[in-house]
């Protein structure tokens, strides 16, 4: 086995502490990285404190994942050592279900292994990125360019891909108006992306003190929904609305900003369930979607995207002690727009 060390949460009641554990030693068709950095999401917090369903502790949260190969198995093709690389939220499938055939392992029909969190195909618990070391088989690590700043590329294994594939499944382009509800990790990635791939971009926040920063990162409009004149302004205008917000918002007031035959995407994941008025998807035929991650072939996609047109997260790079008070700023909105772990403060 491979000594390794972590901040882990023992249960759903403490803090983040240093925690020494074992990684399985590296198959033949395994890869070892050395974590370089590893971003923080919001749904980490969400998950250490129990808030979506019952968790595998002692918990090691991370799945913004990036850092150097440093051993690889005999099998392996991709990668060898010295190469940068990076593990998003899932580090393994059943691989032969129909959606794992058509590159959805994240919609993988056995369930998909996510990187914490979960026990993997052998019943072992899955431990994150908050660590020094981590052990994926090959087809789950992912291609990192050295063009990119690396600690700012972490994120993009979560929020970017989170937001880069219901833009690409539903071809939001040229000619779209796309609205981004919240300006957060999630949502500073889908302006990002919106506006690289010629939407009209709009930003919906109820924080007017944003909109500066929204127009800083390439929006071309702001709205104020808190101000009723400004969302009246917009009723029925837009073709997609990129929800990236996790507490509970109406969904009746911005599906009505939606036009004919408009679509709602869900990204941001909510702890109580959401509640919606049938005619406000009946008048105009608007749908209300969601979409989780990508598949591993779109991850690499989006990164390839990303090292093309120089796109990589807004971060704060922090120490790993201070892991707990930057939960505490993050419930507040006070980053913009992602904390990334420098992993050398473990």
């Amino acid at each position: 086995m491979i000594q390794a060390k972590a901040y882990a949460a023992q249960t759903p009641q403490t803090d983040l502490a240093p925690w020494d554990f074992e990684r399985r030693e590296v198959g033949p068709h395994d890869v070892q990285i050395e974590i370089h950095f590893c971003g923080v999401c919001h749904s980490d917090l969400h998950q250490i404190k129990d808030e979506w369903f019952p968790g595998v502790f002692p918990m090691v949260p991370g799945h913004e994942i990036v850092g150097k190969v440093t051993q690889v198995g005999a099998h392996v093709k991709k990668f060898k050592e010295g190469d940068l690389a990076g593990v998003g939220c899932m580090v393994d499938s059943c691989q032969v279900c129909e959606n794992c055939k058509d590159g959805l392992e994240q919609y993988c029909l056995d369930g998909n292994t996510q990187t914490y969190n979960n026990l993997d195909r052998s019943g072992v618990p899955t431990y994150g990125g908050y660590s020094n070391t981590i052990v994926v088989r090959e087809e789950f690590v992912l291609s990192v360019s050295d063009k990119l700043n690396l600690a700012a590329t972490a994120p993009l294994l979560c929020a970017g891909i989170t937001t880069y594939s219901p833009l690409r499944h539903w071809k939001v382009g040229k000619g779209h108006k796309l609205a981004v509800l919240g300006l957060g990790g999630l949502g500073h990635m889908g302006v990002k992306f919106g506006v690289a791939f010629g939407a009209e971009v709009t930003v919906l926040s109820t924080s007017a003190s944003k909109e500066q920063a929204a127009k800083d990162l390439g929006a071309h409009h702001f709205v104020v929904t808190s101000d009723p004149e400004q969302v009246n302004a917009v009723k029925g205008t837009f073709d997609f609305i990129l929800d990236t917000v996790s507490a509970v918002h109406d969904m009746d007031l911005y599906l009505s900003l939606l036009r004919t035959n408009g679509t709602l995407i869900n990204v941001g994941v909510p702890t109580e369930p959401y509640s919606v008025r049938p005619f406000s998807l009946l008048t105009g035929r608007r749908s209300m979607a969601g979409s989780g991650i990508g598949g591993i072939a779109e991850t690499q996609e989006m990164l390839d995207f990303c090292a093309e047109h120089n796109i990589v997260s807004d971060i704060e790079l922090i120490d790993i002690k201070d892991i707990t008070a930057s939960y505490e700023r993050m419930l507040k909105g006070d980053v913009r727009y992602r904390f990334v772990i420098d992993m050398a403060t473990l």
